[in-house]
């Protein structure tokens, strides 16, 4: 390859790459890598055709350069509930957390993406607005079966599904007769099938959350229904043959059940959140409805049997599961778990919310790209992103690591200005964020594209 169709060179002392981290150029051209080479390899940059040298940037020497993260659980809530989410300031997040791609979820907003119209209506409000790149799953509900496959024709990642009141009535759970019938709809085609998975009769049998106490609501949506729910899920794709894949895993009841499914051969995988990683049960204040999600954030002894799950490769990646809400619906006067909006607002925090906890265990930078880049990529047939390599696109995210920061909701982008995690300390801090070559301000002109399955940027 020639310098001199290069439009840009990153030099840093850290590149976090597919084959570990290393020092080197990254040299761009077209809004893709062309090759990582030794600083100084190339003595010099030549100018192109027209007289115009490539740019350089050197990073930092505490800098690390990372590919952008791939987060492939937001609800950005728009259109219908913009008041909750929206495109413009869910992308603005993104930008500030080193987050350069997210695939949108289907519910929340009105109306849930259950059908091409749906979609393309989605679509229409989100181009020209996102400052990332943005994919979008559909839905899968007891009403919409048929559409399935042309709403993947149409170019959807996927379908999610709950087995459990997913909170709006729009979006209702199937059952383990409507589980089946979706999930051999999905297979005729190769697809893949998201599930929010706690078993519904395991809730209604436990105590109805209510009150200020945060173990009371932790007792309402006990493990066992996520391991209920996940045994289901197993059962159903090993009949199937359908390729599923569970989101946001709470409890360790689940990780032997993933474990020997995937061990016989059943294509599920699964996915934990950052605030499951970060956050414990018994920290978490009296009322304090900030840290309300489903399932719940459980205890200590939960949480590091996630992280050996991790480390295991039982969970093969992370994800925000960014669920944002008005602050009023998050935080009612009463303090209330039961009357509280559960989600947790994270997309601008996932990156360094990881990070903290990780290296406290001892993990590097190349273990949080392959959980929080590499996995999500892989997951959603993004072969073009998601690592620094040739051949990828030119999505970076400059990181530093040793870097701390207090969080201060008021400072964040997400259109509602709470999160769990204000006021807390947090490692490694985002310097800028690069599209395709380019640097992105997050109050700059949107340079984001709209994606879709199989379609090459």
């Amino acid at each position: 390859m020639s310098a001199v169709t290069d439009d840009l060179i990153i030099r840093a002392e850290r590149i976090v790459t597919p084959d570990g981290i290393r020092s080197g150029e990254v040299r761009v051209s077209g809004g893709r890598i062309r090759s990582i080479e030794a600083i100084g390899s190339r003595g010099g940059s030549a100018p192109d055709a027209g007289g115009v040298a490539p740019r350089t940037v050197v990073l930092a020497e505490d800098e690390v350069l990372l590919p952008g993260v791939v987060d492939t659980h937001v609800h950005v809530n728009e259109p219908g509930r913009e008041h909750w989410e929206g495109f413009v300031t869910a992308t603005q997040a993104a930008v500030a957390g080193g987050v350069t791609t997210i695939v949108d979820m289907p519910l929340n907003a009105l109306p849930p993406t259950l059908d091409v119209g749906a979609l393309r209506t989605k679509q229409s409000v989100a181009s020209g607005r996102v400052h990332v790149d943005v994919g979008f799953w559909g839905g899968a509900t007891p009403g919409n079966i048929e559409r399935l496959a042309e709403l993947h024709r149409a170019g959807v990642y996927g379908f999610k599904c709950f087995l459990s009141d997913s909170g709006v009535e729009e979006f209702p759970a199937l059952t383990a007769e409507g589980l089946a019938a979706a999930m051999r709809e999905i297979a005729s085609f190769d697809g893949l099938l998201l599930v929010h998975a706690e078993d519904e009769a395991v809730l209604e049998a436990a105590p109805a959350p209510h009150g200020r106490d945060y173990e009371a609501f932790v007792a309402s949506r006990p493990g066992e229904a996520e391991r209920r729910a996940v045994e289901l899920v197993v059962e159903t794709a090993r009949a199937t043959g359908c390729r599923v894949h569970i989101v946001h895993v709470s409890s360790a009841e689940v990780l032997p059940v993933l474990a020997a499914a995937r061990a016989d051969g059943v294509r599920i995988s699964a996915e934990t959140c950052p605030h499951y990683l970060r956050l414990a049960a018994e920290r978490v204040p009296e009322g304090d409805t900030r840290f309300k999600c489903c399932p719940p954030i459980r205890d200590d002894a939960n949480r590091e049997l996630l992280w050996a799950a991790l480390r295991d490769g039982v969970i093969p990646m992370i994800a925000s599961d960014h669920s944002p809400s008005t602050i009023e619906a998050k935080m009612p006067p009463s303090g209330d778990f039961g009357a509280a909006w559960g989600g947790i607002s994270s997309l601008q925090l996932a990156l360094p919310a990881v990070w903290t906890e990780a290296v406290a265990r001892g993990f590097g930078l190349d273990d949080v790209v392959r959980w929080m880049s590499a996995g999500p990529a892989d997951l959603v047939g993004m072969d073009d992103r998601g690592a620094i390599e040739a051949g990828r696109l030119a999505d970076f995210c400059v990181f530093a690591p040793d870097e701390e920061f207090s969080v201060d909701a008021r400072g964040l982008r997400h259109k509602n200005q709470v999160t769990a995690y204000d006021g807390s300390t947090l490692r490694g801090v985002v310097r800028s964020t690069w599209l395709r070559g380019e640097r992105i301000e997050v109050d700059g002109e949107p340079r984001g594209s709209l994606m879709e399955r199989g379609a090459s940027r």
